[in-house]
């Protein structure tokens, strides 16, 4: 784990606060080896938290149920007794979009998981086809997991069925990654070196197969706009694609081990990417810049040196925020999830202005804007 700067004492960053944990049952006969929780994902809406708990299993929550058991009965749940208290579906009730637990077998273990919603206005990309196995709605919310074998299934939230089983990829897909836009346009990134793009609006039809990575693909995300696809992988791999053309912008280069995450920024001004170097790089994705530098598995302020708060953790895995940005959730090699309050700061007018602008305009463009220096470099994430 990186060193804070020589001025700060540790011992004087804030603790976060817990706000719950869901704890992966166990038995004596249970090996270790298939327990771990790759990934966790919360759905767009807030609707729904999902994690991997291992040996093949994966858990459908509702979040706001799942918070208020936090409240009543304490911070920890083993995972399996939440299904006293929240209500399971019934598919023959008729009340599919009332929020239920589902406990999914997907057949092989589940290393990434990722939500999509659906907006009915926005058309499939194959305008040659005029009939659908499937018609998805309004409030549609699909859950993805890709496994070891090199599948991705496509499960309904609401009934907890499967839809799809999308099989082109020959080793494990390590990350999901849907469009914003509510296209149902859905990313794979997997060992076999490859990013795979499928079109769930089209019965699961895969569009575009990207090669570029010459290793093990770890991640992928999409900028906000749905425009830009960054993935990220071994050998130190950063790669940014155009998603309109299906080709390759650039090449990110800084890191020093493998690239294992990445993300954008909600303004998609910014790029973050965490590697195995202990370092987590924020870009500015139009240009190819390092912009700030920081330890990782800590609470970080882009405007500040050191971290806000720090949360313990053992044998971490994998972490995501809630749609809402108010949580913080990380699984555990023993299929385990812990939950934190993320530090709750006020965001200045200067910075709610910048993302304002940032959310339309590349650097390119903020570079040629009549307005002095400094308000550039402001705009630019550069003081």
């Amino acid at each position: 784990m990186a060193s804070f700067p020589p001025r700060v004492n540790e011992k004087l960053i804030a603790r976060s606060r817990t706000v719950g944990e869901l704890l992966a049952p166990t038995s004596p006969f249970d090996k270790k080896c298939g327990r771990e929780n790759w990934t966790v994902a919360f759905a767009p809406d807030g609707s729904y938290f999902a994690w991997s708990q291992g040996h093949r299993i994966v858990k459908l929550v509702p979040w706001s149920q799942c918070l208020n058991n936090f409240l009543l009965h304490g911070t920890k749940n083993v995972a399996n007794s939440i299904s006293t208290r929240l209500p399971r579906q019934n598919s023959d009730s008729g009340q599919k979009n009332k929020p239920c637990e589902h406990i999914i077998d997907c057949g092989d273990i589940v290393w990434s998981l990722a939500f999509g919603s659906s907006v009915p206005e926005k058309q499939s990309r194959c305008v040659n086809i005029e009939w659908h196995r499937f018609k998805f709605g309004q409030d549609q919310l699909l859950l993805a997991t890709g496994l070891n074998n090199g599948r991705i299934k496509i499960w309904d939230v609401y009934t907890g069925k499967l839809l799809l089983n999308l099989m082109d990829h020959t080793e494990v897909v390590r990350d999901l990654t849907f469009a914003p836009d509510g296209s149902l346009i859905l990313v794979s990134a997997s060992r076999d070196k490859t990013l795979r793009v499928w079109d769930l609006k089209d019965d699961g039809n895969m569009m575009k197969v990207l090669r570029g990575h010459q290793n093990w693909v770890y991640g992928c995300a999409f900028s906000p706009d749905s425009s830009i696809l960054c993935s990220v992988g071994a050998s130190k791999a950063v790669f940014l694609w155009d998603m309109d053309k299906y080709s390759m912008i650039r090449k990110l280069e800084g890191h020093h081990n493998d690239v294992v995450a990445c993300e954008f920024s909600p303004d998609g001004a910014l790029l973050a990417t965490a590697s195995y170097d202990t370092r987590v790089y924020v870009w500015d994705p139009y240009i190819g810049v390092i912009l700030m530098d920081f330890g990782m598995v800590r609470f970080w302020r882009i405007d500040e040196e050191y971290p806000v708060q720090v949360a313990p953790l053992n044998n971490g895995l994998c972490c995501t925020f809630s749609t809402d940005g108010s949580v913080l959730a990380a699984g555990t090699q023993d299929g385990s999830v812990y939950f934190w309050a993320t530090p709750r700061q006020v965001s200045s007018l200067q910075h709610l202005c910048r993302m304002a602008i940032r959310r339309v305009m590349p650097t390119s463009q903020v570079k040629n804007l009549p307005i002095p220096s400094k308000v550039v470099e402001f705009l630019c994430y550069q003081i």
